[in-house]
């Protein structure tokens, strides 16, 4: 019997690990895990688990699907991996999008999709504060140099590892990218139809490692190839070189520079130091007065008390007379 009852609750306390049980007037309903297809991709973009579920109101239902990844870059990968081709930008976040029935987000190291119904905003809120162990890192700035004339929409993807450059810059050798160098790439699709090519951005930690990369990449077969700082730019077997030359032209490595600063305090101004100087003498010398008066207001006020004799007087001892 208890074996029985175990049996039930684990499967039940693991399939509310990520979703909550409601989603405003809507319950959740049932859940379970995600199987993943591509997993090898889904593992190098750092999955660490998925669930779907199904809510109910008093009209409709929909269902969520949630993935949890290591960190931001993980998850802005997941996204722009699984955005539908028709989808457009939504202003339910910063990484959203959305179809006429299916809203995709990434919040964190989170992704997650809304289909059948999309969410209103306090709703997205409520359910983005109740995530646990959200990865507040910076996005990469990669992304940002791919160019914007001509790029076909949502055809960007990221890539980390091996994994992904055999799914979406399969050109492109593992040896030749260099993943032991840190690196991660960027790829886009561009122009139509017959026109259309791939250029794949690879960025490197430091320039020397990217001029060092830049020859293997030249040795692909019907490569063009652009080096601009860290970065080494591709387009393989594009179908004319004027194409090419446009793309690679708008490639354009824009360094940004931060220095860790001292900030100076009130306690750094000599200014500040001699008038705190002023007003603690200042304070003394108030103090000083007012000891000065209390103390002679007191050897009057004896004075009067006494009769015959003088307040406070000396005791001599007249030791000359010996």
């Amino acid at each position: 019997m208890t074996r029985l009852l175990l049996a039930l609750v684990i499967p039940a306390l693991a399939g509310a690990a990520i979703l909550p049980e409601t989603i405003g007037a809507y319950h959740l309903t049932n859940s379970a895990p995600i199987n993943v297809a591509d997993k090898p991709v889904w593992l190098e973009y750092g999955l660490q688990e998925a669930q779907g579920g199904t809510y109910e109101g008093d009209k409709d239902k929909f269902t969520v699907s949630a993935w949890r990844l290591n960190d931001t870059t993980g998850s802005m990968a997941a996204f722009l991996w699984q955005r539908p081709k028709n989808a457009t930008s939504s202003k339910l976040g910063a990484q959203a999008v959305e179809t006429p029935d299916s809203v995709l987000l990434a919040h964190g190291n989170y992704l997650i999709q809304f289909t059948g119904r999309k969410p209103e905003p306090a709703e997205i809120t409520a359910f983005t504060e109740g995530l646990k162990n959200v990865d507040g890192t910076p996005l990469p700035l990669l992304a940002g140099y791919l160019p914007a004339e001509r790029l076909i929409p949502n055809s960007e993807r990221y890539v980390v590892g091996p994994e992904s450059l055999g799914k979406f810059i399969p050109g492109v050798p593992a040896s030749v990218a260099a993943f032991s160098y840190s690196a991660e790439a960027v790829v886009g699709a561009f122009g139509s139809g017959k026109n259309e090519t791939q250029l794949a951005i690879f960025n490197y930690p430091t320039h020397q490692i990217a001029m060092q990369r830049e020859p293997e990449f030249r040795k692909l077969a019907g490569a063009v190839v652009k080096r601009s700082g860290p970065l080494v730019a591709v387009v393989l077997n594009p179908p004319n070189a004027d194409l090419a030359e446009q793309l690679l032209g708008q490639v354009r490595y824009q360094a940004t520079v931060t220095r860790d600063e001292y900030v100076p305090t009130r306690r750094d101004n000599i200014g500040h130091l001699v008038i705190n100087a002023f007003i603690l003498i200042g304070i003394l010398l108030a103090f000083a007065i007012v000891s000065g008066l209390a103390f002679g207001g007191i050897r009057v006020f004896r004075g009067r008390g006494t009769k015959g004799q003088e307040a406070d007087a000396l005791v001599t001892l007249h030791l000359d007379r010996r």
